[in-house]
């Protein structure tokens, strides 16, 4: 694909320093980009790169110098390189159909223009909208209902009941539906509780690899609107995630628990059953949240507070050796003129010295 700059300017919403009319064939980084091509610069602290890129254009923000380069000026280089990115990288959609191999049952409903690979196997019941693409070995059980231009990677499994929105993207073995964790103590045994309800993804959800959403025990967990979430995360059942979230891997959300709209989990983050956490909220990596969270807050560590005032506990946290130590001899001193303000004028004190006489 090649593209003048005024039309990749176009498509970005962009104005030009330089000549529009120059070929770009592809990408690159300001170190690896060459003629050709076009780089973004998205943190200031790398400006000096600008001057040394090969690049024909550079993607720059406002007020940058663009060092003698072609350059089209955005309020967001990272956003704008992502569009290219996806322009650059995207592929026409060819529909292969219902491959041989797959298996679909003459009950499901497929709409046009699918894709369905070997190995995979479509229940009763099941309905599934237009531009479809089944990658080898997924898995949806009876009812499931998929809406248009959904991708399931290989080994995905969606589970009796779920429903899926427009434009949802699932990565391989990623389980939608299983069980939620549900036991009520029966004697010394555990009884299980029978988890009815459903998952329901709304559009634009992106879910990365070997992730689970567990069912709801009545009613139904719920992914909102254009929320991302990465491998290998769990959502508990009940739970509601609300829109524009992004979830990063190995995090746990546990039962019952409510995400605002919004709201950023970093990588291990730890969300106890039936809290609630507010809109923006942010929560830093490996932080344990073992209360609701109001809307906007940041916060880091176990449990989790207030971020600043974590970093104040960290650059406190090495000192506390040095700290004790201190105490430890403030208390001695506070021991000694306790003992003397308890003593009577005159009388020597249980613990005083004996006196020591010097001759001359």
């Amino acid at each position: 694909m090649i593209k003048t700059l005024q039309e990749l300017a176009d498509h970005l919403g962009g104005h030009i320093i330089g000549d529009p009319s120059v070929s770009i064939g592809g990408l690159g980084t300001l170190d690896t980009a060459q003629e050709g091509q076009i780089t973004f610069l998205a943190n200031p602290k790398y400006a000096y790169k600008v001057k040394t890129t090969r690049a024909t254009a550079v993607i720059l923000p406002p007020e940058a110098d663009p060092c003698g380069h072609n350059a089209i000026v955005v309020a967001s280089p990272s956003l704008a390189f992502a569009k290219l990115l996806t322009l650059f990288s995207a592929k026409p959609r060819i529909a292969k159909g219902i491959m041989d191999g797959a298996f679909v049952d003459k009950g499901a409903v497929i709409g046009e223009e699918a894709t369905v690979y070997p190995g995979t196997f479509v229940a009763d019941g099941v309905r599934i909208g237009n531009r479809v693409t089944l990658y080898p070995n997924v898995t949806l059980y009876e009812g499931v209902v998929l809406g248009d231009d959904v991708t399931l990677h290989a080994g995905v499994c969606v589970r009796e009941g779920c429903r899926l929105g427009n434009r949802v993207t699932v990565h391989n073995g990623t389980v939608i539906g299983s069980d939620g964790f549900g036991y009520a103590p029966d004697g010394q045994a555990w009884f299980k509780i029978p988890q009815i309800g459903i998952v329901i993804i709304d559009d634009d959800v992106e879910i990365g690899a070997n992730t689970t959403v567990d069912r709801a025990a009545i009613e139904a967990t719920r992914i909102g609107r254009g929320t991302k979430i990465d491998n290998l995360v769990q959502v508990a059942h009940n739970c509601v995630i609300g829109e524009d979230c992004i979830i990063v891997a190995q995090a746990g959300i546990a039962g019952s628990a409510r995400l605002g709209n919004h709201v950023t989990l970093g990588g291990q983050v730890a969300i106890v059953d039936h809290i609630v956490i507010g809109d923006n909220a942010m929560i830093s990596g490996q932080s344990g949240v073992f209360g609701s969270v109001a809307p906007g807050e940041v916060l880091s560590g176990t449990p989790a507070i207030p971020h600043h005032a974590r970093l104040k506990s960290a650059a406190v946290f090495p000192h506390l050796p040095e700290m004790r130590r201190s105490i430890a001899r403030m208390g001695n001193r506070l021991t000694k003129i306790e003992e003397k303000l308890e003593t009577p004028m005159g009388t020597p004190s249980p613990n005083a010295a004996a006196p020591h006489y010097v001759s001359d």
